[in-house]
């Protein structure tokens, strides 16, 4: 796995891993390190899809249809970030991510077997539907903020409230938001999410 860091200053509570979305790569997603955890309390993590697909950049897994992952490339990269994953020097880690990455988020953060993130932050994704993986049920499920965009053509704002649905009937804490956007995070919502993140952290 190549991952891009933003050292926390001082000593590190804990880990924010930041997954990119389709076709992007390990630079997209890190400014937001220092917007969502504008304290540095939290060792920053942005990691490299490990597959190269058409039609250019990193992937996650190959895309046969939206919200249905192809099962041999999720899995190979699912078991890649996992060994990454739990390798980390961390008790307390952050999962979140950007259209596949919230996908792989939610899929690490959520999937059965796993330990637990202290919260989840999602933009633009879907719990994924795919051969051998299966939602944890189990509680205490983590804190889980999901934001999508109304105009969303890539990935229908559908997925972002069935996720939201299939969340809150299990009881989690769950943050959602729409806004009047396509396939984009709204830089409003963030601020929220910041927000929630530390109230989530630190109380």
């Amino acid at each position: 796995m190549i991952a891009r860091e933003r050292p926390a200053d001082g000593v590190a509570a804990g880990a924010l891993v930041l997954f990119h979305g389709r076709g992007a790569d390990e630079n997209d997603l890190f400014p937001l390190l220092d917007v969502l955890d504008t304290e540095r309390r939290l060792h920053g993590y942005c990691p490299r899809g490990p597959l190269t697909l058409p039609p250019g950049g990193a992937h996650w897994y190959a895309v046969p249809r939206v919200g249905y992952p192809d099962p041999e490339t999720f899995w190979s990269s699912y078991s890649l970030v996992v060994e990454w994953l739990d390798a980390l020097p961390y008790r307390s880690v952050v999962l979140g991510g950007f259209s596949q990455g919230c996908v792989m988020s939610l899929a690490l953060g959520l999937g059965p077997g796993r330990p637990r993130p202290v919260a989840i932050c999602g933009f633009s994704g879907f719990i994924p539907v795919v051969d051998g993986w299966e939602l944890d049920t189990s509680s205490p499920l983590p804190a889980v903020s999901l934001g999508h965009g109304t105009y969303d053509q890539v990935i229908p704002v559908q997925f972002g409230r069935s996720a939201r649905d299939q969340l809150v009937a299990l009881g989690a804490e769950v943050l959602y938001r729409e806004y009047q956007l396509g396939h984009a995070i709204d830089p409003g919502f963030l601020v929220e999410v910041r927000d929630w993140l530390a109230l989530t952290l630190w109380g």
